[in-house]
């Protein structure tokens, strides 16, 4: 059986019913989240594991569903998938967390800039997905070529890491944040959730616009690993979009809730390049496999339980190598650095 007819044979449980009514309320939770945060204040730890165990909760009923009307396989492949991005998601909220303090976002802005950077992700992964779909069904080849995307994205990322040039945010060296201040001049200070304001007769640019639009641009980035990293875990592009969007829903509330851990978990970085390298061996396999049948393939429970275990190995080590360390400390962050 050749590639191109194992892609032309991806099957999908997302009807058009399903894909409107998923879509339908995901904008819903969108405008919700910007109903709360109309009126900029500071997160409360209580109000964010409310949203936090809410944003848990819904994800996993969702999975619940799908697993019972589908069937196990179908549940198995959506509980992975979604565990595969809530993890590279944690990533997202450390870059997130570095570019608020590089801009030093007043804390009652705080959730308004992660609410546009998590919108941004979700068009993006939208994208990303569509693209991936139109992919896996016209090139033979397309399991191949997001396989070495992750193989690519993982040696990166152990080189970052082992080199010390792990995430950081130079505000000066930004080409979306150079190129705003080529255009328009950007005031100093912040105004409330204002992106722009009148100075002498003329509009300028508030900080927030800069911070929102550095968050979006890194939300590309993201997109481009971890597309192709779920559609290694299940081919269907439904599937593919609800683990992207619940997993994305819920870092608002969970950046407030991890946001002094984060910085402790200084081995996070090692997971991710294992995980991605797995997936992305995992891909190589399926796309071999679809060329000469005896090459074996990674079950989606093993990739699970692999997964499980890695997330764990370095929540562990983390936690260990940062014992004597005040959480959100200076000391923690140069370390992940």
């Amino acid at each position: 059986m050749s590639g191109m007819s194992v892609a032309a044979q991806l099957q999908s449980v997302g009807t058009p019913s399903l894909w409107a009514v998923t879509i339908a309320g995901v904008l819903a939770l969108l405008v919700l989240d910007f109903l709360v945060t109309r009126r900029p204040h500071e997160v409360k730890l209580k109000e964010a594991l409310g949203w936090s165990a809410f944003y848990i909760a819904l994800p996993l009923a969702f999975g619940a569903w799908v697993w019972s009307r589908y069937g196990s396989e179908r549940g198995f492949e959506y509980l992975t998938g979604y565990l595969v991005e809530k993890s590279l998601s944690v990533d997202n909220l450390f870059v997130f967390m570095l570019l608020l303090a590089a801009f030093a976002v007043p804390s009652v802005l705080a959730q308004r800039v992660l609410l546009f950077g998590i919108t941004g992700a979700l068009v993006l992964r939208g994208v990303f997905i569509a693209l991936g779909a139109a992919a896996l069904q016209t090139l033979d080849f397309a399991f191949l070529i997001f396989a070495l995307i992750l193989l690519f994205t993982a040696a990166k990322l152990l080189r970052d890491a082992f080199t010390g040039h792990e995430q950081s945010v130079d505000i000066g060296t930004m080409r979306s944040v150079r190129l705003l201040r080529r255009f328009m001049p950007v005031v100093n200070e912040y105004h409330g959730t204002k992106m722009t304001v009148r100075v002498d007769g003329r509009r300028a640019l508030t900080p927030l616009a800069l911070v929102v639009v550095a968050v979006l641009a890194t939300d590309v980035v993201f997109a481009v690993d971890s597309v192709p990293a779920v559609y290694g875990i299940t081919e269907d592009p439904y599937l593919v979009f609800a683990t992207n969007a619940f997993a994305l829903l819920g870092l608002r509330a969970l950046y407030f809730v991890l946001h002094a851990a984060l910085s402790r978990l200084v081995h996070l970085t090692y997971g991710l390049a294992i995980i991605l390298a797995f997936i992305g061996v995992k891909l190589g396999l399926h796309w071999a496999h679809g060329v000469w049948e005896g090459v074996p393939e990674i079950p989606t429970l093993a990739s699970l339980l692999v997964i499980l275990g890695v997330l764990t190995v370095v929540t562990i080590t983390s936690l260990r190598a940062t014992r004597n360390v005040v959480p959100g400390s200076k000391e923690v962050v140069t370390e992940r650095q």
